[in-house]
């Protein structure tokens, strides 16, 4: 069972112009900020710019489920009739993340936070 969608990840080009963007709408310094990732923590909200998005086929933004199990819930998706966009895959820390495309090609996201998060 899913508990929301807590994340949500931007694809950018220029990353630095978009943290800056985004501190600026939260009134927030990021959480994680590396060449490969930059996260911002709202509450029980993340925000994410992912500057390889686009080349990884990320159209535009994309919400990430929370899941307890997400190879099991990956799997479940892919039965149902989803297409793999992203199998599972560790994003550091122990955090999980994988999307599929559901039939009109919307991407959806998952994401298993690591243990104690």
């Amino acid at each position: 069972m899913a508990s929301g969608v807590k994340t949500f990840i931007y694809p950018v080009k220029d990353l630095d112009r978009a943290k800056s963007l985004f501190g600026a709408l939260l009134g927030a310094e990021p959480t994680v900020d590396s060449p490969y990732y930059v996260q911002f923590e709202i509450g029980d909200q993340r925000l994410g710019l992912d500057p390889n998005g686009h080349t990884r086929g990320f159209p535009g933004s994309v919400g990430y489920w929370e899941v307890e199990d997400i190879n099991a819930r990956f799997h479940e998706l892919l039965a149902a009739g989803a297409t793999e966009h992203e199998s599972v895959k560790d994003v550091g820390n122990g955090a999980l993340i994988a999307s599929v495309n559901d039939a009109d090609g919307n991407v959806i996201g998952l994401i298993q936070p690591a243990q104690g998060q």
